[in-house]
């Protein structure tokens, strides 16, 4: 990504540290948070200073292998046991975080450097096949179409490229006038924070839509096609993503738009036989009742928008039914939701 002309990643690591863009000052500011140690790197996960399944993914595989080069000569063993256990309960939905903590993990039985190298090759693929599904994915794209997507899947989401918006990106790219209509996504409002931000530093233009426009842009047919990205795809092709993807499939179902999903074979869990058995984050009640951005004088604050007395629920994310999803754009190709299909792409080497 560029950001005022300057080449980023969304997290990478240098030495011990790990670097994150700090997602939860954005738009607002652009700021870069280092974490020093395999702890620091949980807090950006759970606190989501970094988020988005890929990029959730690579900062967990780092953070393993930080585990690692702290790791003491004694009671090593159960030292990493615990920094894995630790890092993967930042985020429990992420598919992505845990492919990653596993093939670290694995790695480091090796040695030290294994394991670093192998978190570096991840961060690495996840770039590689954010650009791979953008190349896919702008095939299903016609000049002119006005494109909705939910949440952030983009730049900030992986390493770069994104999923849901790798496509975008490409077609912009090849010259094709697009048009996207952002979700705003609340509660943390990363359509309108994230995904709107992206699109400004592309040059692409777009508009910031409530959560509930959706299907009235479609009833009036301004919505061509929708792509939004995944969590976790479970081995019959249901899938879990931000919270309200599923209200968007329903609407688009009824009014024929194309529903797609864009992820990494990394998302994917075969372990998983159905979307019942995805497990689904419960965040904090805050994140419903209050709202953060800059006061007159530009300082960043944090202020209560519903009734003093309430209370909320606060679902991350809810599950897609397969039946409602035309197609998943992998870097392994654009595949039918159904476990055959999976099943078949899982054979193919990277």
């Amino acid at each position: 990504m560029n950001v005022n002309g300057i080449p980023y990643k969304t997290v990478w690591m240098e030495g011990s540290s790990v670097f994150h863009i700090e997602q939860n000052k954005l738009p607002f500011e652009f700021a870069v948070y280092e974490a020093k140690t395999y702890q620091q790197s949980c807090f950006a996960i759970s606190s989501m200073i970094v988020r988005g399944a890929g990029a959730i993914g690579a900062s967990a595989g780092f953070a393993m292998a930080q585990a690692f080069l702290s790791a003491p000569t004694n009671a090593r063993q159960e030292y990493l046991l615990n920094a894995r256990k630790e890092i993967e309960a930042t985020r429990p939905t992420a598919r992505n975080l845990f492919f990653a903590t596993e093939k670290v993990f694995e790695a480091g039985q090796i040695s030290v450097e294994n394991a670093v190298a192998c978190a570096q090759k991840l961060a690495h693929d996840n770039d590689a096949d954010g650009e791979k599904i953008g190349i896919l994915g702008n095939e299903l794209i016609q000049d002119g179409f006005r494109i909705e997507t939910h949440c952030n899947a983009g730049w900030l989401g992986f390493v770069d490229w994104g999923s849901a918006l790798a496509p975008i990106y490409k077609a912009h790219q090849s010259g094709k006038k697009i048009f996207v209509y952002a979700d705003e996504t609340r509660p943390r409002s990363q359509g309108a924070r994230l995904t709107a931000w992206e699109m400004v530093q592309a040059g692409i233009e777009h508009r910031i839509i409530p959560d509930n426009a959706g299907a009235y842009l479609m009833a009036q047919g301004k919505v061509d096609l929708m792509i939004v990205g995944a969590d976790r795809i479970a081995r019959n092709g249901d899938t879990a993503n931000k919270i309200g993807t599923l209200e968007k499939a329903i609407a688009a179902q009824y009014y024929g738009v194309p529903f797609y999903v864009a992820a990494p074979f990394s998302t994917f869990d075969l372990g998983c036989p159905d979307g019942a058995h995805i497990p689904i984050e419960e965040r904090s009640e805050e994140e419903v009742l209050t709202q953060t951005g800059p006061d007159a004088d530009g300082k960043i604050r944090t202020i209560r928008v519903c009734a003093p007395e309430s209370k909320a629920i606060n679902p991350a994310f809810d599950v897609t039914p397969a039946s409602l999803i035309k197609g998943i754009i992998t870097e392994r190709g654009i595949i039918k939701p159904n476990e055959k299909e999976i099943l078949k792409i899982a054979q193919h080497d990277r």
